[in-house]
């Protein structure tokens, strides 16, 4: 570089130069104008920023406004010893809240590690956290990164919907809320409250929400207490409550579970040692343990199922909700629903309906009903929607398949088949030749298929229902045999209703012939030809043999209402029937809890008028039907002196605060006297000792396990429904069999062994006392004639041909008959003729015998035509007539009197027959 003398002065000369001047002037004229314009745009800048901080915070609500209090909460159903039972849920709504107090502390130290480690120190913004995000977020030029803290994600999860905005703005706008409500809300809220919301509010996957429900969800435990390996796993998921479960993505769950570990470590949230621990377990195995179970149970049971449409029912009838607002209470407002459900005695009821073994084999009474629909669109866009028909006329009606039985009935289709495997072949060559495949080869493409059903259902199908008489509480259900396809499904023994048969008898016809017509277990009725009023419908016994020339018999005469009873008599039932009246015995009905009973009912369709109000009650003759449930409680009415409980299901049901809010006590009337339920009971106990069927006793009877037991069994047309309905001392059952789209059935005793074996089970496993049931002190005994139901006279009655028919009986006092039997006679008959003996007839052909005095009656059918007929009086009846007295040996005819007949002769004791309306088909036992 030159310093010359000359050199600097030329230098000076060229500063001092104007265009040298104004050049510098301009240089620094510009760079003032720039640093001011940069000063104006960051100051512009700024107040824009500030005036949109400021616009977003005036659009933030007040703290005091919003709620961060975990919503929507599962609901849970209790037995009745207060354990717990299973879980209602609604979308987002599987939630049990829990104290944090109540819970280890490792458990918020874990959420605190994985989600906010400086939780405790920030005051609800983390700046060093938002300065790592800023960072992240221009290096990748995205939002995706986050600095949200615990208190901002409870916002985020309770006040903003979530988040997850696709527009950038929106979502920053919203953090910047967020930050704004973050503050504030820590100052209102103290840091564990916020923790306890956060951990009860988030999402951990398998639609758990709340650290409770994941605990019982994943470990099948408590939240109280997990591990905490176990805790380290759920505190994971929220990041990514789909690709973070631990059910179906274990070992992407278990690398955050490990951070989170090491993250507890690093802070001094737990020591080495617990470290070590949680980091040897295998969490994992568990979760699939428990998954797999729960994935067995998955379906709510028929007993909850009933439960729920009990709960909503009452919301809606009792507390004036609309039907939408009572299920979403059910499934989202965390009630507490306290059941009648009997653990013990309902493990006992699944047992046994889950033994196959119980029911008939398949092929021999078993079959599989199946249910079938495919949807297919093709690949010029019709759609195609087959059915089972499609499916029957595709194989030509499975003609060529004694497997597979086919029926129409009332236009559908119906299709049972003894083998789902081998029906499951024709299924896919049905699929197969309905559905073309794409070819790869030639490019084509292929039908698309929008759906396909397969269902098979074992049939028949049966329900049952065990109810304590004494209180009305339901005790354990099962609404239908095999695995449950859903929850709320259809539930045989509380909605079906399905024809009752000879269940009918005692409750339609005998209670209320002894309850209020006069009428005694000792009374006897004519079981004689008879045919329904006004029709050429004939009453036919069970027992019927299809003998025309005896008129479907055989008959067995006079007989008392007890044998009617125990030996099922349908004649006796409806001839009684007809003396109470079908309205008295309607109104009966009514108070016994039965409420599909029709009064009166016009269809339309048909312009007939229907009504249960006749005759055919006597035999369970009903418009609709009655239901398992409804029928089990008629009868514990009985079992329980005449006093009748509505059968409920839970006892109380407890809002999310615990007020009760729907509390249940049966409704209780004494429908029946207490002397008549005893009659009854012990007539129906015959029907176990050896009543019905002669092989029913047997059945139905405790076999290893000393109980009474009293009850009666039904049999609707052509086998379709089997039913029993008995009781103990102290619980009352009834088992329905029978398809579901009625088909007769081969097997019609396995219900009474099912029946026999839970009830006696029961009573085994809770080691109930033997007891008998109690005779009320309205009840007394007196000996009487079956015959005439009056007092029995000594030497007379219990010398009668054809055997004794004198029987200590029971009966309501004042009810005991005053007058002695005047249908059994004392008699000398001709034994070469048998005939009343003369005064010619040889000593030696002289026998004294006891003879039926009784004139059967002369019968016509409904064309006038004479029934010719005998029943089992037909053989010991006195001769009467102008040939009454042995012609053999005299050659007059003398008048029959005290030296023939010692007894006087009685009034007319013909029974005329009544009428019945002829609603239903031939009645079995």
């Amino acid at each position: 570089m030159n310093f010359s003398k000359n050199e600097t002065n030329q230098k000076i000369h060229n500063l001092k130069s104007r265009s040298k001047r104004f050049s510098t002037k301009l240089n620094v004229t510009v760079f003032r104008l720039f640093l001011i314009a940069v000063v104006f745009v960051a100051v512009t800048g700024i107040s824009a920023f500030a005036g949109i901080v400021n616009g977003l915070h005036a659009t933030v609500p007040s703290v005091d406004l919003i709620h961060v209090v975990p919503t929507g909460y599962a609901s849970n159903t209790y037995y009745r010893d207060g354990t717990h039972a299973e879980t209602l849920a609604g979308v987002e709504a599987n939630r049990d809240y829990v104290s944090i107090i109540d819970l280890p502390k490792h458990i918020k130290y874990a959420f605190v590690a994985m989600e906010d480690e400086r939780f405790y120190e920030h005051n609800g913004i983390d700046m060093r956290g938002i300065m790592r995000a800023l960072v992240s977020n221009l290096s990748t030029k995205t939002l995706d990164y986050g600095a949200s803290t615990i208190t901002q994600q409870l916002l985020k999860n309770q006040i903003f919907e979530g988040g997850n905005e696709k527009n950038p703005f929106v979502k920053l706008s919203r953090k910047i809320q967020e930050q704004f409500l973050a503050v504030e809300l820590e100052n209102k809220l103290s840091k564990d409250t916020i923790l306890e919301y956060y951990i009860n509010t988030v999402n951990y996957g398998s639609t758990a929400y709340g650290i409770q429900t994941a605990a019982r969800t994943y470990f099948s435990k408590d939240a109280k207490d997990l591990t905490l390996s176990e805790v380290t796993v759920l505190a994971a998921i929220p990041w990514s409550p789909t690709y973070q479960n631990p059910i179906h993505y274990p070992e992407d769950n278990e690398i955050r579970r490990n951070k989170c570990l090491e993250l507890m470590l690093d802070n001094g949230f737990c020591t080495q040692e617990e470290y070590d621990e949680a980091m040897a377990d295998d969490p994992y195995s568990r979760i699939q343990l428990v998954a797999q179970e729960k994935n067995e149970n998955s379906y709510y049971s028929y007993f909850t199922d009933a439960v729920i449409d009990a709960v909503i029912n009452d919301l809606v009838e009792r507390k004036g909700y609309t039907q939408a607002q009572a299920t979403s209470m059910v499934y989202t407002n965390g009630l507490s629903i306290y059941t009648t459900q009997n653990r013990t005695i309902q493990n006992i009821c699944d047992e046994v309906y889950t033994d196959e073994s119980m029911f008939p084999e398949f092929g021999k009474g078993s079959f599989y009903e199946l249910s079938y629909a495919l949807s297919v669109q093709k690949t010029d866009g019709t759609v195609i929607h087959y059915q089972l028909s499609d499916l029957i006329s595709y194989f030509d009606g499975f003609k060529n398949d004694s497997s597979v039985t086919v029926q129409i009935n009332q236009g559908v289709y119906q299709l049972l088949c003894t083998s789902d495997e081998a029906m499951t072949g024709y299924l896919d060559a049905f699929y197969s030749a309905h559905v073309e495949d794409a070819d790869e080869a030639t490019g084509k493409t292929g039908d698309t298929v929008l759906g396909e059903r397969r269902t098979f259902t074992a049939q028949p199908q049966s329900s049952f229902c065990l109810m304590d008489q004494s209180t009305g509480q339901v005790l354990a259900l099962v609404g239908g045999r095999g695995e449950k396809t859903g929850s709320r499904t259809l539930n045989r023994a509380t909605t079906t209703t399905r024809a009752v048969g000879s269940t009918f008898k005692v409750l339609a016809s005998f209670l209320p012939a002894i309850d209020s017509a006069g009428m005694t277990l000792a009374t006897p009725i004519d079981d004689i030809p008879y045919y329904y009023p006004n029709s050429q419908k004939e009453v036919i016994n069970w027992w019927a043999k299809g003998d025309k020339a005896n008129f479907n018999g055989p008959f067995y005469g006079l007989n008392t209402i007890r044998r009617g009873i125990s030996y099922s008599m349908n004649v006796i039932a409806v001839r009684t029937l007809e003396t109470v009246s079908p309205q008295i015995s309607f109104n009966y009905l009514k108070k016994l809890g039965f409420s599909t009973l029709v009064d009166s009912r016009y269809d339309e369709t048909t312009g007939k008028t229907y009504s249960d109000i006749n005759l055919s009650l006597a035999l369970g003759g009903l418009t609709d039907g009655v239901t398992n449930l409804e029928l089990t409680a008629a009868y514990a009415t009985i079992a329980n002196g005449g006093v009748y409980n509505e059968p409920y299901l839970y006892t109380k049901v407890l809002d999310h605060d615990g007020r009760v809010i729907l509390s249940n006590e049966s409704a209780s009337s004494q429908v029946i006297k207490t002397s008549t339920a005893y009659l009854l009971t012990s007539a129906m106990m015959d029907t176990v000792t050896g009543g019905t069927g002669y092989s029913t006793g047997s059945r139905l009877r405790f076999r290893d396990y000393k109980m009474p037991v009293a009850g009666k069994t039904g049999t609707a047309s052509n086998n379709n429904d089997l039913w029993f309905c008995g009781y103990t001392p102290y619980y009352t059952a009834s088992i329905w069999s029978g398809f579901d789209n009625n088909f007769s059935q081969i097997n019609q005793s396995y219900q009474q062994d099912i029946w026999r074996t839970i009830m006696e089970r029961v009573h085994a496993t809770l080691e109930l006392p033997y007891k008998e049931f109690t005779i009320p002190d309205s009840v007394v005994t007196a000996r009487v004639c079956t015959k005439s139901g009056k007092l029995a006279v000594d030497g007379v009655c219990d010398h009668a041909e054809g055997g004794s028919t004198v029987r200590t009986e029971y009966f309501a006092k004042g009810t005991v008959p005053l007058e002695k039997c005047d249908v059994h006679i004392k008699a000398s008959i001709c034994s070469e003729t048998g005939k009343l003996a003369g005064a010619g007839c040889p000593a030696e052909h002289v026998t004294e015998k006891v003879l039926l005095l009784k004139k059967e009656p002369e019968l016509h059918d409904w064309e006038g035509n004479v029934i010719p007929y005998t029943t089992s009086d037909t053989p010991y009846l006195i001769p009467t007539g102008d040939d009454a007295v042995c012609t053999l040996h005299n050659a007059v005819i003398p008048t029959p009197d005290s030296d023939i007949i010692e007894t006087p002769t009685p009034g007319d004791t013909d029974i005329t027959p009544p009428a019945v309306t002829p609603d239903t088909d031939t009645e079995t036992y």
